[in-house]
């Protein structure tokens, strides 16, 4: 691990103008890759990425694609996903959008829901039902009925209303304990939470960047009241209860000039348990805003692997597909960053009780996927998904596409 965190370290300097703006152009196409037009991107060995859906290589607006900002993916039987689109960053122009992919030709792509908040992850529950996101709330619905919208149920509400430009962390993401328990992430209301005179500690940190718990209900109800199960954790947009039990974040830290600090994280969530923010990050060093407080780092749990400084990690996976041997029971973390350690995906080897194994070095996916005028954007990835083929898709939000990882078989 520390290899990789030197080596994005370096590629920081010498890459830090191309990360200065976002470019324009799409993804230019070469060849195929198992059936889908391949883009260039450079990938590990024996893998490949092809487009299923993406704007022209000249680029698209945004108001000109279809699926604007594709966050989450979902995988449903017979092959089709499900993408849930989240617009733009405000309120009502969200949606959901069921994608049939066509090797070789255009998708079929046609409307589930729309006018949703900021929709983000999308998951089947512990009931089988499907489960959407939104700012405020978390619903079910049935995306196989006639009128999916009819459908629509809330069953998770109230929770903060953190509209960006007031706050920063809009986004809810969730996964089911062992019991049934939703837990929901709370993003933190600001990146730092700035000490003002006379404060002793944070008060945003009392409930929110927390991880909160619905207790169920039976019948497909939660408890309208949640516990704070963990705190101390600015974004939890990537969370996974892994095979084995355990339940995995990828901590988004907060935003400072210093290219190599502080390091994203990966946490093993405990309930009860407190993980520093805004006080501490990484190993317990003391955040900048906070060391004048002289606060102590030692009683909040560290980190069990540091990930890349400012990589922005938006999703966890364990892979458990047939396509990639060498990848099962491995977790598959996005960063989405647009800094050089972002625009990629990591491999982190697990062991048997779902943790990562020590002094490892996480293989990266897709080594190459910078910005090169005319050849590619600087990738975007956030939504993982595997579909029965063991194929990995992506959605990449910034560029608007929908990609698919295979076996490069050429």
């Amino acid at each position: 691990m520390r290899g990789l965190f030197a080596a994005f370290a370096l590629a920081l300097t010498a890459g830090a103008a191309q990360a200065q703006a976002i470019p324009q152009w799409g993804y230019a196409r070469s060849g195929t890759c198992d059936g889908y037009p391949r883009a260039a991107i450079e990938t590990a060995p024996g893998l490949c990425v092809g487009l299923a859906l993406a704007p022209p290589p000249t680029g698209l607006p945004l108001s000109k694609r279809t699926i604007r900002m594709p966050r989450s993916l979902l995988a449903l039987p017979g092959g089709d996903l499900l993408v849930s689109d989240l617009g733009a960053w405000t309120t009502g122009r969200g949606a959901v959008w069921r994608v049939t992919p066509k090797p070789g030709g255009q998708p079929v792509i046609r409307p589930v829901l729309r006018k949703l908040d900021m929709p983000a992850t999308l998951a089947i529950g512990p009931d089988g039902e499907v489960y959407v996101g939104e700012m405020s709330r978390i619903s079910r619905f049935d995306p196989d009925a006639a009128d999916p919208q009819a459908t629509l149920t809330p069953v998770i509400t109230g929770l903060p209303d953190n509209r960006l430009h007031d706050n920063r962390h809009p986004l809810s993401a969730f996964v089911w304990a062992a019991d049934g328990a939703f837990l929901v992430n709370v993003g933190a209301p600001s990146d730092q939470c700035l000490p003002k005179p006379g404060w002793k500690s944070c008060p945003e940190a009392e409930r929110q960047a927390a991880i909160w718990r619905f207790a169920p209900e039976g019948q497909g109800k939660w408890a309208a009241e949640p516990t704070v199960y963990a705190r101390g954790l600015r974004n939890s947009l990537a969370l996974v209860r892994t095979r084995a039990g355990t339940i995995l974040q990828a901590e988004n830290s907060i935003d400072v000039p210093q290219a190599n600090w502080p390091p994203e994280e990966l946490n093993v969530i405990e309930q009860g348990a407190h993980y520093g923010w805004p006080y501490c990050m990484g190993q317990n060093e003391t955040a900048p805003a906070w060391r004048t407080q002289k606060v102590a780092c030692a009683p909040y749990r560290r980190p069990v692997l540091n990930l890349p400084p400012h990589g922005a990690p938006l999703d966890l996976l364990e892979y458990r597909g047939e396509m990639f041997p060498e990848l099962t029971g491995r977790l598959l973390v996005t960063l989405h960053g647009y800094r050089p350690t972002g625009s990629r995906i990591l491999a982190i080897e697990l062991d048997d009780n779902g943790l990562p194994k020590a002094g490892q070095r996480p293989r990266d996916l897709t080594p190459g996927w910078g910005a090169v005028k005319g050849k590619r954007p600087a990738g975007a990835p956030v939504g993982l998904a595997v579909a029965a083929d063991g194929a990995i898709w992506v959605a990449d939000d910034r560029n608007g596409a929908i990609l698919r990882l295979a076996k490069d078989r050429r």
